[in-house]
C-alpha cells in the first residue's frame, strides 16, 4: 500500500481515533514506502481511546472483533485491538514457513540494536503505555521500560556468537580420520507466549533471541496487555526487521491460540504465565520443543546471623517492585525465630516509609493495582485466611478496587493458601523457623521451584542452601529476582521443566543442532 492508501483506509475505518501522519524518525531503513506506511499506521498516539490491530507479518487487519484493554486504576478504556481469526492465525503461520531473504548475523545484529535505540529514546512513551495497561505504578513502568533496550542489545551480542564445536575421530582405537562439526540451524516457525506483569520486556525476552537466532516467530501477547506488545513489534519493522520474521496476534484462546499450538507445522513454543495453564498447553504442543516458565512461590530465607538492616530492605524491595507481580518477588520470609519478630516490625516500617500505595499516575506512588480487581480480591482472600488462622497483619491488608495495599503479616501457619500458593501480588507473610534446616524443608515441600535467597554471613551455610533448595536459582544475600538478562534464568518443578529463558539460552531454544564430518587426513 502507499502512504496516502494506508491513510485513507485508516481515515475510512479507525475514524474514532486520531493518528500521527507525520513521519517517524528512523524509517529510513524501510526498504519501501510500503513499509513506511505499516509504521504510519501503529503511529497512534499513547492514551485513551488509542486503537490497534493484530499484525500478520507487518499487514492490519481491515476487520475484526475487537478486544477493549481498561485501564485497572479507575476501570477506564485505555484502548481496543482488532483480533485475529483463525484465517488470520493461518495466514501468519504460511508467511513464516515460507520465509524470505535471511539476515545475515551481522544484519540481525544491526536490526537488535537499532531497535535498543528506539526503545532507549521512547522510554516515557513506553512506560505511560504500560501504565495505562496494567495499573503499575508509574516508577515501576519506568523501569520495564527501561529494561527493554538492554534486552535486545545482549541478543544483538548472541547475533554474532557461533557456538559449533569440532569433535575429533580418532579418539577411538579404530582411529577415525575424521572430524566432526556441530552447526545451530534456527527453527523454522516458533511461538511465543507472553504474560501481562512484564509486557515489554517479556515480548524483547521472546522476540530478540528469536531474531538473533534468524528463527520466524509469532507473539501471542497477554489479551490484558496487548497494545504495549504491539507498539513494540511496530518498532521491530519500524528498525528494519522483515515482515516475514514476525507477527504479532491478539486472538480468543479457541479456536485461535489453541490452533496454534497444537499446530505440527509450528517447531517450538516458549510460554511464560500459570502452572495452571502452562499444564493446558503442554498436553496441547505434541513434539514441538518447548520452553515453559510457570511462576513460582520465592522465599527469603533469614539465618541467624543475617545483616538485618539488609536484609529488611532487600525484603520490602523484594516483595513490592511491580505490585509484587513478578514470578521471583519474595512471596514468604523463613526468619529465624529468635530474629523473626523484630524483623517483621521492621519490615512493616519499611513497608509504609518506602512504599507508598494509590494512583498509579503519582510519582511519589511506589505501589500501584494489581492487573484487575478479581486479582486484587483473590488477594484480599489470602490474607482473610490466614489471619483467621491466627496470623496478624502489621500493615496494609486492605483492598480498594483492583489496589492491594503493601501487606506484612507475622504468625502465619506453614498450611496458610499463602504460604502454599502463588499469591501474585504485594503480600509479605513472615514464619519463624528453627534454623537452617527447617527453612529447606519449607522450601522443599513447595511444589514451585523457581528462586530462593539466603540472608547470612555464614559461607557455609549459604552453599548448603544452594546445594539443598530444589529450585533453579539461589541468590546469596540479595532478592531471589537477581539476574542478568543474558544468563540462564528458569525453575524445576511447577515452576518449569528446567529448560532455561535468558538471552544467552532463549537463542539456543530457538535453534536446532545439525552434526556433520569431514575426512580429515592425520586425524589431528
Amino acid at each position: 500500500m502507499r502512504l496516502g492508501r494506508v491513510v485513507r483506509y485508516i481515515e475510512n475505518n479507525f475514524s474514532p481515533v486520531k493518528y500521527i501522519t507525520k513521519p517517524i524518525r528512523g524509517v529510513r531503513e524501510a526498504r519501501s514506502m510500503a513499509h513506511a506506511a505499516r509504521f504510519h499506521f501503529l503511529g497512534c498516539g499513547v492514551g485513551m481511546g488509542m486503537l490497534m490491530t493484530s499484525l500478520i507479518a507487518g499487514e492490519p487487519l481491515g476487520a475484526g472483533e475487537r478486544l477493549a484493554v481498561h485501564y485497572p486504576w479507575d476501570g477506564s478504556v485505555t484502548g481496543e485491538v482488532v483480533m485475529a481469526g483463525v484465517e488470520d492465525a493461518e495466514r501468519a503461520v504460511e508467511i513464516g514457513l515460507r520465509g524470505g531473504k535471511r539476515l545475515t548475523r551481522h544484519e540481525r545484529a544491526e536490526v537488535l540494536r537499532r531497535a535498543a535505540d528506539l526503545l532507549d529514546a521512547r522510554v516515557e512513551e513506553h512506560a505511560r503505555l504500560i501504565r495505562l495497561e496494567t495499573g503499575l505504578s508509574a516508577f515501576d513502568c519506568r523501569a520495564e521500560a527501561s529494561r527493554a533496550g538492554l534486552v535486545l542489545r545482549f541478543a544483538a551480542m548472541e547475533a554474532l556468537r557461533e557456538e559449533g564445536m569440532v569433535w575429533p575421530g580418532d579418539v577411538t582405537p579404530a582411529g577415525f580420520a575424521r572430524k566432526l562439526f556441530t552447526v545451530r540451524e534456527p527453527v523454522r516457525l516458533a511461538l511465543a507466549i507472553t504474560p501481562f506483569n512484564h509486557p515489554l520486556t517479556q515480548c524483547a525476552h521472546k522476540v530478540g533471541p528469536a531474531i538473533a537466532a534468524g528463527a520466524a516467530l509469532i507473539l501471542k501477547p497477554s489479551e490484558k496487555t496487548p497494545l504495549t506488545a504491539l507498539t513494540f513489534t511496530a518498532l521491530l519493522y519500524e528498525a528494519g526487521l522483515p515482515w516475514w520474521m514476525l507477527s504479532c496476534l491478539v486472538g480468543p484462546l479457541e479456536p485461535v491460540v489453541g490452533g496454534l499450538v497444537r499446530d505440527g507445522r509450528i517447531e517450538a513454543l516458549t510460554f511464560t504465565g500459570s502452572a495452571g495453564a502452562g499444564r493446558a498447553i503442554s498436553g496441547m504442543a505434541g513434539l514441538k520443543k518447548t520452553c515453559y516458565e510457570l511462576g513460582g512461590n520465592a522465599e527469603m530465607i533469614v539465618l541467624g546471623d543475617a545483616d538485618m538492616e539488609l536484609a529488611v530492605r532487600l525484603g520490602a524491595e523484594g516483595s513490592y517492585r511491580n505490585s509484587g507481580q513478578r514470578c521471583t518477588a519474595v512471596k514468604r520470609f523463613l526468619v529465624a525465630r529468635r530474629l523473626a519478630g523484630e524483623f517483621a516490625e521492621r519490615l512493616a516500617a519499611e513497608t509504609e516509609r518506602l512504599f507508598p500505595w494509590g494512583d498509579p499516575g503519582d510519582e511519589a506512588t511506589r505501589v500501584g493495582t494489581v492487573i484487575n480487581e478479581a486479582a486484587a480480591r483473590q488477594l484480599e482472600g489470602y490474607v482473610r485466611e490466614a489471619v483467621a488462622g491466627g496470623a496478624e497483619v502489621l500493615c496494609g491488608g486492605e483492598r480498594r478496587g483492583a489496589l492491594m495495599m503493601p501487606t506484612v503479616l507475622r504468625g502465619v501457619a506453614r498450611t496458610a493458601a499463602l504460604m502454599r500458593e502463588e499469591a501474585f501480588g504485594p503480600l509479605s507473610p513472615v514464619v519463624a523457623v528453627d534454623g537452617l534446616d527447617e527453612a529447606v524443608e519449607i522450601c522443599n515441600e513447595s511444589r514451585y521451584g523457581l528462586a530462593t535467597s539466603v540472608m547470612t554471613r555464614d559461607l557455609g551455610a549459604a552453599l548448603a542452601v544452594v546445594e539443598r533448595v530444589r529450585t533453579g536459582m539461589v541468590q546469596v544475600n540479595e532478592v531471589p529476582a537477581w539476574r542478568l538478562e543474558h544468563t540462564p534464568f528458569g525453575g524445576i518443578k511447577e515452576s518449569g521443566p528446567g529448560v532455561k529463558e535468558g538471552v544467552a539460552e532463549a537463542v539456543k531454544f530457538y535453534g536446532q543442532v545439525k552434526s556433520f564430518s569431514l575426512p580429515w587426513p592425520g586425524g589431528m
